[in-house]
């Protein structure tokens, strides 16, 4: 009886407080649904003037990431200040907790500093939108597709499969592959007695053709087609082939254009360089007095 009694006001201390804890938690939960329907829209509105200077799949790239970006960012904030609420109600002194957070902090922020140039970095990166998710980048001398990206760190996924995490302090240089449009860059070397003007009108040909394709078409922006003659090597006749995509499709467009122009060049005649092979012949060791 004397436990009993003794709880007793701690349990009616706690049932006074509950209803404001729930109402509390109800709240909280109310804000984070606001936050997820509400942050795409505000995103959206703050790049409505970029819609006309960006094509519809990089629009949709941007958003996506500071979507993500914000709601993890106001997640965080959110949950630490319900927290701390919650704990008021409990009658918990979070004050000296604060406090000694505050000297935590400034012990750990010398040894931190890689972290504030971390975050630094990546909100330049967010503000002018080198890269996004979904963009294949080269940095930190790793090449991969933007799988994550956040005011610490980015994730890439390079072709092999693996996934690389690089702090956004390490990036130097950020090389975009995919932003705005792509450029196929291909050189074709022929032999030296290709008629250039034929081989040059095939290369066209095949880079038109392309372009009219219903399946390649699309993501075609400027045709394939021959700029110039790039230079004389040792085993042909190097030729420079440039053309225009819309982002992410160069390699895909290329490929096939190399598929069609090989076959092309087969049917009119033309053929490829190829390097000087040397063959070394081995002969089988006589044995001692064969020759004689």
């Amino acid at each position: 009886m004397d436990i009993s009694a003794g709880f007793s006001p701690l349990l009616a201390e706690l049932f006074i407080r509950l209803p404001r804890i729930i109402f509390l938690l109800a709240l909280a939960y109310v804000a984070n649904f606001l936050l997820q329907r509400l942050v795409p829209r505000f995103v959206r509105a703050a790049l409505h003037r970029e819609r006309e200077e960006m094509e519809t799949e990089e629009l949709r790239k941007r958003e996506h990431t500071l979507v993500g970006v914000v709601q993890g960012s106001v997640g965080v904030l959110l949950t630490f200040t319900v927290a701390l609420t919650v704990l008021a109600e409990l009658q918990v002194d979070v004050a000296p907790a604060l406090a000694s957070l505050g000297v935590v902090g400034i012990a750990v922020g010398f040894g931190a500093q890689s972290l504030v140039k971390d975050i630094f970095s990546g909100l330049f990166i967010l503000l002018e939108d080198q890269y996004r998710k979904g963009d294949v980048v080269t940095i930190a001398g790793i090449g991969g597709v933007v799988e994550e990206v956040n005011l610490r760190r980015t994730v890439l996924r390079d072709v092999d499969g693996a996934v690389h995490s690089i702090p956004n302090g390490e990036v130097r240089v950020a090389s975009n592959l995919t932003k705005q449009w792509s450029r196929v860059n291909i050189d074709v070397s022929v032999a030296y007695d290709t008629d250039i003007d034929r081989a040059r009108e095939i290369i066209n040909q095949v880079g038109k053709e392309l372009a009219e394709d219903r399946e390649f078409g699309p993501s075609i922006t400027e045709a394939p087609r021959f700029i110039r003659v790039q230079s004389f090597e040792s085993s042909g006749i190097l030729l420079k082939v440039l053309g225009v995509t819309k982002p992410s499709r160069q390699w895909d467009v290329a490929g096939e254009y190399r598929y069609r122009l090989l076959q092309a060049f087969a049917s009119s005649g033309i053929e490829l360089s190829h390097q000087p092979r040397a063959v070394v012949a081995k002969t089988a060791p006589q044995a001692e007095g064969a020759d004689k």
